[in-house]
């Protein structure tokens, strides 16, 4: 063999590394040697409660989902989980304008108690001296048809994209370009739902001390050059705040601050016009819950409950254990895929009918 060749070994530890095991070449991946990240599923030794919450403890409002049924059948389904586990509404966040919106908006409005639709902006043209106005008025065509929001709008690093493929990029939530739409969007009483960045471990090197690194590599930014970075997302979302107070913003998974809410709170103190949902963070909140549930009981007027998960009555079920129960250390493989135990965070009644509703319906109001 030359010596430039790769040996034996390196070539079976470099098939762990990218998930390819050539049967025969190693022993079976029970094995705990060859054992791949992506496959530890570990089960809780410990002898200790496990509560099954079947329904919220209060009428919930989920203020984070997509347009996940695909028709009337998977629709008519989604209200009878609905039911079965107490979400009151769920909000569609289409993303969408146009012909897209239209469409979404007619499978669902069917359900007009039960489903409250949310359009995108369009950012068609984005770059061109005359944007602005026709996007508005667009906005405002989406409003009449029944759109009571905006959202998902997001941005993890090299600018703003809605839905259909709507992307502007370099296009911040902070950029003058944007007031048109954002003063609209007061003008109307929507608020806008806004995803900014994403959890700080896809930004961290992919090496044995990335905390979060089984999803983190699937999702991974740190190899993208130009990208703006964590506090520079950040950053972005509190001038928007600041240069538009009349405008209500959601910013959508904790901001993405759950390694670190006080940065959350740091921006709840400061602009009253900013809220933020805590859908699809359960799993990065819940193995800290002590501090979790400090932050709960500090800005519980100004947080929503959210899903972003699909629709089935055993995802709702593991978020209303989380917030309500105060059960240790399981696991919850099927809707996260993270190796950490998870907590539950035992909230108060006062603070679960904020979360689960009083909130929601302040947003929704205004």
């Amino acid at each position: 063999m030359p010596n430039n060749a790769p040996g034996k070994c390196q070539v079976v530890l470099t098939l762990l590394i990218v998930g390819v095991i050539i049967p025969g070449m190693i022993g079976a991946q029970s094995s705990p040697e060859n054992l791949l990240l992506k496959n530890y599923r570990p089960k809780s030794i410990y002898n200790i409660p496990r509560t099954h919450v079947e329904k919220a403890k209060y009428p919930a409002i989920d203020m984070h989902s997509h347009p996940y049924a695909r028709g009337p059948e998977e629709i008519a389904q989604w209200v009878k989980n609905m039911d079965a586990v107490g979400i009151e509404r769920t909000i569609i966040l289409t993303s969408s304008t146009g012909a897209k919106f239209d469409s979404v908006y007619a499978l669902y409005s069917k359900y007009p108690n039960r489903f409250e639709l949310w359009c995108g902006f369009d950012f068609k043209d984005y770059d061109q001296p005359n944007f602005g106005p026709a996007a508005a008025a667009e906005l405002e065509r989406c409003y009449k048809m029944g759109a009571r929001g905006v959202g998902e709008i997001s941005d993890k690093g090299k600018g703003l994209y809605s839905g259909s493929g709507m992307k502007a990029p370099g296009l911040r939530l902070d950029d003058p370009r944007m007031d048109p739409l954002l003063v609209k969007c007061a003008e109307l009483g929507m608020p806008v739902n806004i995803h900014v960045a994403e959890p700080i471990w896809m930004y961290q090197p992919m090496d044995s001390t990335n905390d979060g690194l089984m999803n983190a590599y699937t999702w991974r930014l740190d190899n993208q050059p130009g990208i703006v970075d964590h506090a520079g997302m950040i950053a972005i979302l509190e001038r928007a705040a600041q240069r538009h107070p009349k405008t209500t913003f959601i910013a959508c998974h904790f901001a993405n601050c759950c390694y670190d809410l006080n940065k959350l709170g740091a921006l709840l103190d400061q602009y009253p016009n900013l809220y933020a949902d805590i859908s699809a963070r359960y799993a990065e909140t819940a193995p800290i819950p002590r501090f979790t549930v400090e932050f709960y009981e500090k800005y519980q007027d100004r947080l929503l409950y959210g899903t972003d998960m699909g629709f089935d009555p055993a995802m709702y079920r593991i978020t209303f254990r989380i917030l309500e129960s105060a059960d240790e250390h399981f696991y919850e493989t099927e809707e996260f895929g993270y190796h950490w135990a998870l907590n539950g965070f035992g909230l108060s009644d006062e603070v679960l009918k904020k979360l689960y509703r009083e909130n929601a319906l302040k947003v929704m109001r205004k």
